[in-house]
C-alpha cells in the first residue's frame, strides 16, 4: 500500500466509507473499519482516565466510590453489551444479505428494548443507592457523600444503554465512523464538563464526586440525541424511517433470543468482577482505589485491541451473510496477530513503568503500590488477551453468543472467584493473591477460546 493510498483510506475511514466489506480487499476492510472503532474506544478510555484523574484529587474514598458504583454499572454494561452483540450480528447479516430495510427495522426495535431494559437500573439507582453501596462494603464517606454519584449514574442509565446499542447498529452496518463521531462528541463534552461540575465554575457550584456523574450524564445524553439525528438522516449503510418506529414483536423476540447468550456472557464476566471487588474491599478503600485506577489504565491501553476486534464482529457477520465463511475466518487471524503485537508492547511498558503510570492519578503511595503491582502481574500474559478478544468477537459477530457464555461460566465463576478468595483470604496472600488469580483465569480463558474458535462451528450459526 502506497503512502497516497494509505492516506486516502485513512480519510475514508474517518469520514465514513461506502465500501462493500464483503468484496473489498480484506486487509483494507479491516483498516477502514478498525481505525474509527479504535479512535472511538480510545476517546472513551481517555474520558475514563481523565475522569479518574479529576476524581482522584478528591481522595481515595472518592475513587472507591467510582469503583464500587462501577461494579453495578458493569451489570448494566453486561446487558447493554450483550444486546449490542446481538444487534451488531443481526444488522451485519441483513446488510450482508443486502436487506437494508430489515436492518433499519432491527435498529429501531433495539431502541425499544434499550428503553425497557434501563428501567430496573433507574429504580435501583434512585431509591437504593446507599443500600447497594453498603452491600459492597463501602466506608462511611462513600455512604454519606458518594451515594449521590450512584444515584446519577444508575438513575440516568438510559443514556448509557442507548449509546451502546445505537452505536452497535452503526458498527454492524459498517458505519463505524458515525459511532466514532458520536463518542467524540459525548466524551469530549464529558471531559470539558468534568472539572466544571466537580470543582465549580462561575454560577455552577462545586458538586464534588457528584459533579463527575452529572457531567457524564449530560455528555452522554447529548451524544444520544446526536445518534438519533444521524439515524434519521441516514448513514452510508443504514437509515431509519418513521415507518420503522412501530413495535415489531417478531423482530424484538429475535433480537432478544440472540442476545440472551450475549447478556449471559457479559453478566458472568461482570458479576465475577463484582465478587472480585467485594473481596478487594476487605483490604480497604486504598486497595479498591488502586485496583480502580489500574483497571481504568488497562481499559485505556486495550481500546485499540477492542477496536480491531469490533471490526472482526462486523466482518464476520457481513461475510457470513454474504456466504463467505473463509473470508470471515481470515479476518479473525489477521486481527489476532495485529492485536498480539500491540499488547506485547503494552506489556513491556507496564512492566517497567507501572508506578509512574499509576502515580499520574494519585499521590497516595499505598494506592500507587497496589495499582502498579496489578499492572506488573498483568504484563506477564497481556498478549493472550489479544486472541481472547478476537476469537470471542468472532463468535459474537456470527451470532453464536452461547458458546462464550459457557466459557465465561467455567473460567470466571468456577475458576476465578474461588481461586481469588482462596489465594486472597484463605492463604492470606491479600490483594496480591486476587491479582494472580485473575491473571491465571483470564490467560486460561484466552487460550481455550482461541482453541475452540479453530473448530469452526461458529460458521454454521443462523440469525
Amino acid at each position: 500500500m502506497t503512502s497516497a493510498s494509505l492516506w486516502n483510506d485513512l480519510k475514508k475511514a474517518l469520514s465514513g466509507s461506502e465500501e462493500d466489506y464483503t468484496e473489498v480487499n480484506l486487509r483494507r476492510a479491516i483498516f477502514l473499519l478498525s481505525v474509527p472503532m479504535i479512535l472511538e474506544l480510545v476517546l472513551e478510555s481517555v474520558f475514563a482516565v481523565v475522569d479518574i484523574y479529576f476524581v482522584g484529587t478528591l481522595g481515595a474514598s472518592a475513587v472507591a466510590t467510582v469503583g464500587l458504583t462501577e461494579t453495578y454499572l458493569f451489570l448494566l454494561y453486561s446487558v447493554a453489551m450483550g444486546l449490542s452483540f446481538s444487534v451488531t450480528a443481526i444488522v451485519a447479516r441483513r446488510i450482508g444479505e443486502k436487506e437494508k430495510d430489515k436492518a433499519g427495522i432491527a435498529a429501531m426495535q433495539s431502541v425499544w428494548i434499550a428503553i425497557i431494559a434501563s428501567l430496573p437500573f433507574t429504580i435501583a439507582g434512585i431509591f437504593y443507592s446507599k443500600e447497594l453501596l453498603a452491600l459492597m462494603g463501602a466506608d462511611d464517606w462513600v455512604l454519606n457523600e458518594g451515594f449521590r454519584y450512584m444515584q446519577w449514574m444508575l438513575g440516568g442509565n438510559i443514556v448509557i444503554i442507548l449509546l451502546f446499542l445505537i452505536n452497535a447498529v452503526f458498527r454492524g452496518a459498517g458505519d463505524a465512523a458515525i459511532s466514532m463521531k458520536v463518542l467524540w462528541l459525548a466524551n469530549g463534552l464529558n471531559i470539558i464538563l468534568d472539572p466544571i461540575f466537580i470543582f465549580g465554575w462561575g454560577p455552577i457550584p462545586a458538586y464534588g464526586i457528584t459533579g463527575a456523574a452529572i457531567a457524564t450524564t449530560i455528555g452522554r445524553g447529548i451524544g444520544v440525541l446526536f445518534q438519533f439525528w444521524l439515524l434519521f438522516q441516514g448513514g452510508k449503510h443504514i437509515r431509519i424511517f418513521f415507518r420503522h418506529l412501530q413495535i415489531e414483536w417478531d423482530t424484538i423476540f429475535g433480537i432478544l433470543k440472540t442476545s440472551l447468550g450475549g447478556i449471559g456472557q457479559m453478566i458472568v464476566g461482570m458479576t465475577s468482577w463484582i465478587f472480585i471487588m467485594r473481596i478487594l474491599s476487605e483490604f480497604g478503600s486504598q486497595t479498591v482505589a488502586g485496583a480502580t485506577i489500574a483497571l481504568r489504565t488497562m481499559m485505556f491501553t486495550m481500546m485499540p485491541s477492542w477496536g480491531m476486534s469490533n471490526a472482526v464482529a462486523t466482518l464476520v457477520g457481513q461475510n457470513l451473510g454474504a456466504g463467505k465463511p473463509d473470508r470471515a475466518e481470515q479476518s479473525v487471524w489477521f486481527t489476532g496477530y495485529c492485536n498480539m503485537g500491540y499488547l506485547i508492547l503494552v506489556s513491556i511498558v507496564y512492566f517497567f513503568c507501572s508506578e509512574s503510570i499509576i502515580g499520574i492519578f494519585t499521590n497516595d503511595q499505598t494506592v500507587i503500590n497496589i495499582g502498579s503491582e496489578w499492572l506488573r502481574i498483568v504484563s506477564y500474559s497481556y498478549f493472550v488477551y489479544a486472541w481472547w478478544m478476537a476469537a470471542s468477537q468472532a463468535f459474537n459477530g456470527a451470532g453464536d453468543t452461547i458458546t462464550p457464555t459457557k466459557i465465561n461460566i467455567i473460567f470466571f465463576w468456577i475458576i476465578q472467584i474461588p481461586l481469588a478468595y482462596t489465594l486472597g483470604k484463605f492463604f492470606d496472600f491479600g490483594y496480591r493473591g486476587v491479582f494472580w488469580a485473575m491473571m491465571v483465569s483470564e490467560t486460561s480463558v484466552g487460550i481455550y477460546t482461541l482453541w475452540l474458535f479453530t473448530k469452526g462451528k461458529w460458521k454454521e450459526t443462523k440469525v
